[in-house]
């Protein structure tokens, strides 16, 4: 594996194959530098579709990966979208060699995979998208008991760099009192620090998902290693991939 990408610490089945990128590795220049994989954020798009093929090659990745258009939704994509790049904000795979993907530069990367190996997903989990329910939809989509699912929470921005408004405390508040837990008070009035990984797991935990990995990055600390829209604004985007073999 590339020493310049993450394999997630899970216990996923031996036939389950999961990379997240990090910014190395590609050929796009500052301020994508370098392994920039989206298409919709200011790069060369002849730099993405390089790096994007670096990607494929270097995974050896059985197919062209489920490419989204994602809009901070919860529509979860199946691998019959009919279309190259279908709007959603996450994706399944049942069937070996289809990979699903996602991009983020501080959002959360959520991957799935069940414990005999039969089905995957990606999604992308950023404040709106987790608070209007896209991890439960994906959980949903993946057609099984939620305890026989394995969950790996990817680099996103972490708990001392996310400053929100109160707005944002009070909608997930609203689903579920015990949010509290995941915000502490800014040092600026009004504005609260937010753990996205605690309002993952609690939201997973929730629907029975209980066995959760990761969570211990931040994007937006680590810019050696990663992208982050907030720190940089103009910048590239990671992918996590997952598929089946």
């Amino acid at each position: 594996m590339n020493a310049n990408w993450l394999t997630p610490a899970w216990p996923a089945p031996a036939n389950i194959r999961a990379v997240c990128t990090t910014r190395h590795g590609g050929v796009s220049v500052a301020p994508f530098d370098s392994l920039n994989l989206g298409d919709h954020v200011g790069d060369n798009p002849l730099a993405v579709a390089r790096n994007r093929m670096i990607v494929g090659d270097t995974l050896q990745l059985p197919s062209e990966p489920l490419w989204l258009k994602q809009v901070h939704g919860v529509d979860v994509c199946g691998m019959d979208a009919g279309t190259c790049y279908p709007t959603g904000d996450a994706s399944t795979a049942f069937g070996k060699g289809q990979v699903s993907v996602i991009m983020t530069a501080d959002c959360l990367p959520v991957l799935f995979c069940d414990k005999a190996g039969t089905r995957v997903a990606a999604a992308h989990a950023g404040w709106r998208g987790l608070a209007d329910g896209v991890l439960e939809r994906t959980v949903e989509s993946l057609q099984c008991p939620p305890a026989d699912l394995l969950v790996w929470l990817g680099p996103a921005i972490g708990a001392d760099a996310f400053e929100v408004g109160a707005e944002v405390r009070e909608t997930f508040m609203q689903h579920d009192p015990s949010a509290q837990a995941a915000f502490k008070p800014s040092s600026n009035t009004g504005k609260w620090m937010a753990d996205i990984y605690t309002l993952a797991r609690q939201r997973l935990n929730a629907v029975g998902v209980a066995d959760i990995y990761g969570g211990d990055l931040c994007t937006y600390t680590d810019a050696e290693r990663f992208f982050s829209y907030r720190r940089d604004g103009q910048t590239g985007r990671m992918a996590s991939l997952i598929w089946m073999v």
